[in-house]
């Protein structure tokens, strides 16, 4: 018998061995951001819009994220899903059915499908874009929200913490 976390990690290694999709959108017509708290993972949508039979279409979609390789995958399958969809029933989709190539996500996992699912949604939502006034411009977050920030180039250094005695 087949053990699900095996095929969870096989589906999960083959969407995140090459992503689609993924960058940034300079011509968007809509940009969403999320960061989860919980482990610091954000990222960001990009939505290109297009007119056909009277309704605005998703064209083209991208992302860009600095999380796990899960989150990744996920961005990855949904820009792929919203290409074709109308806003009407890219609103409807669920965490839970964008991941649906991958399977049903281990628990401390779920966090990374509803983050990607909170960037659609605030890539959606026309008219709400997030007040850069009140970012600290000097931090990775601002950086994402304000592509265009006078920061430049980001730079992650990774250092360890001291051993304790």
């Amino acid at each position: 018998m087949d053990n699900p976390t095996d095929s969870f990690n096989q589906k999960l290694q083959e969407a995140i061995s090459n992503p689609k999709n993924m960058g940034e959108m300079p011509d968007a017509d809509s940009i969403g951001t999320v960061g989860s708290a919980d482990c610091g993972d954000m990222l960001r949508m990009f939505l290109k819009f297009t007119e056909k039979d009277g309704k605005k279409i998703i064209d083209r979609a991208s992302f860009q994220s600095f999380g796990c390789q899960t989150a990744i995958a996920i961005a990855s399958m949904a820009t792929e899903m919203l290409k074709g969809k109308s806003i009407a029933d890219a609103q409807n989709l669920s965490a839970e059915e964008m991941t649906t190539d991958i399977g049903p996500l281990p628990p401390v996992k779920i966090h990374c499908g509803q983050m990607v699912e909170g960037a659609l949604r605030s890539a959606l939502d026309e008219g709400e874009t997030p007040q850069l006034d009140s970012i600290d411009q000097n931090t990775l977050a601002s950086s994402i929200a304000n592509p265009k920030s006078p920061a430049g180039k980001i730079k992650i250094t990774i250092t360890k913490p001291e051993d304790k005695p």
